[in-house]
């Protein structure tokens, strides 16, 4: 007999949509640098290093705004608050698409940063507030599946318009797209103040310092820190990688990224609603597994058949999605309800910029022939792979605190969505 009561009403069908579709624009902004980057190594004259600091400059900045915000972030309504910060990163965005040279590419990433940052934070408190733990998996699985979506739509569009324009136009296009969510947030979304009811005292700094200072939130820091590494290392030479070590012709670069885009489109919110009920440390444990194996087949892997190459691309990306998705859904248990917003906010600044260290680091770490050949990418995929193993047992202490806590409030005999 099925259930009278949906899982989700309309309105949280529309919130999940919309903060999708949101997040779709945010993550395709960053992505779209990984396979434009062989273009720009060549249209704009720059090294390896350089490239990694253009990817490195939106981290950080990110990383700085998120951290000077998240005093005030439990402080607003966050409908306001991620308007405002969505618009600064429309504004900046477009100047990723005007911008003529390296020097001011590299300026508009960081005025991007400084508001694209911040969103995601906004986003996971959004969630966290109207959607219960027990729901978050599968709410988690359809929001990432903004990092498929980019893939199967974003990407090869992008690449198409770059190749068919110039390298400006993808960012035009994230600027179209995201003024329609702009439209829906200010016209549709309800404003989101709960949290407001029940304020901590002391101004934004003092209440970014407590939570800041709190042991129980740092072993959170620390696993999100180290979370970071395995994307931000591997994506932005990937591309590279691809082209002039496995012999992907160019051509046929939008083929690989929408199958594997469909692919995690198919298998988010599977994840997702396997986390919910089998575990969300469970699916991470999963999740970093297979993210070990596949990383160190692919770094080694030299000249590869493309239909190879797919399947073991799709493999690698079910690994960091089921990471991603459990990891995401449990770390949202972690804070108390008038925390989340500087809670959400602190991570998002430790993740970005662990990510940008680890972009940059990845510069050094990898260097390009005079024919294009990335060297070193199997040290590259060495190194990620320590850091999946030893987030894996930080995650393990957040699981075990999440799931004690959950316990503490939860009526006797309840099952413990978290374990």
């Amino acid at each position: 007999m099925s259930e009278s009561k949906p899982t989700f009403t309309g309105y949280e069908k529309f919130i999940i949509a919309l903060l999708a579709t949101l997040q779709f624009t945010v993550v395709l902004d960053f992505m779209v640098l990984s396979p434009l980057g062989y273009i720009l190594l060549d249209k704009l004259s720059i090294t390896t290093s350089q490239f990694g600091l253009v990817v490195s400059a939106y981290a950080f900045s990110a990383g700085g705004s998120g951290l000077l915000t998240a005093g005030f972030a439990d402080k607003f309504d966050r409908k306001k608050l991620l308007l405002f910060f969505y618009v600064g990163f429309l504004v900046g965005t477009l100047f990723c698409g005007i911008a003529p040279t390296y020097h001011l590419l590299l300026a508009a990433r960081v005025f991007t940063g400084i508001f694209g940052g911040v969103i995601g934070s906004i986003s996971f408190a959004i969630i966290t507030d109207l959607f219960e733990i027990d729901v978050r998996g599968r709410v988690m699985g359809f929001v990432q599946m903004a990092f498929a979506s980019s893939q199967v739509l974003g990407i090869p569009i992008g690449l198409y318009l770059a190749n068919k324009f110039n390298w400006h136009a993808p960012f035009l296009m994230i600027v179209g797209l995201g003024l329609i969510v702009g439209v829906l947030i200010v016209t549709q979304m309800k404003p989101i103040d709960a949290h407001l009811k029940n304020p901590r005292k002391g101004n934004a700094f003092q209440h970014l310092a407590k939570t800041l200072a709190r042991p129980d939130y740092l072993q959170g820091f620390a696993a999100t820190a180290l979370l970071a590494t395995g994307g931000f290392m591997l994506m932005p030479f990937g591309t590279a990688f691809g082209v002039h070590n496995l012999g992907i012709a160019e051509a046929s670069l939008p083929t690989l990224y929408m199958v594997t885009g469909i692919s995690m489109l198919v298998f988010s919110p599977m994840i997702g609603k396997l986390s919910d009920k089998t575990g969300k440390y469970k699916v991470f444990l999963m999740g970093s597994t297979v993210t070990c194996i596949m990383t160190l087949i692919y770094c080694n892997l030299s000249v590869t058949p493309l239909w190879i190459i797919i399947g073991l691309n799709v493999l690698l990306f079910v690994g960091i999605t089921g990471r991603m998705i459990s990891a995401s859904a449990l770390m949202t248990a972690v804070p108390d309800p008038a925390d989340r917003g500087a809670y959400m906010g602190i991570n998002s600044s430790i993740q970005q910029i662990a990510g940008g260290l680890a972009s940059l680091l990845a510069g050094f770490i990898v260097s390009e022939t005079s024919t294009g050949f990335i060297e070193n990418y199997p040290l590259l995929g060495d190194v990620v792979v320590f850091a999946v193993i030893v987030t894996a047992l930080l995650m393990y202490r957040i699981h075990k605190y999440v799931a004690v806590k959950l316990a503490a409030v939860a009526p006797a005999n309840a099952p413990n969505p978290a374990v």
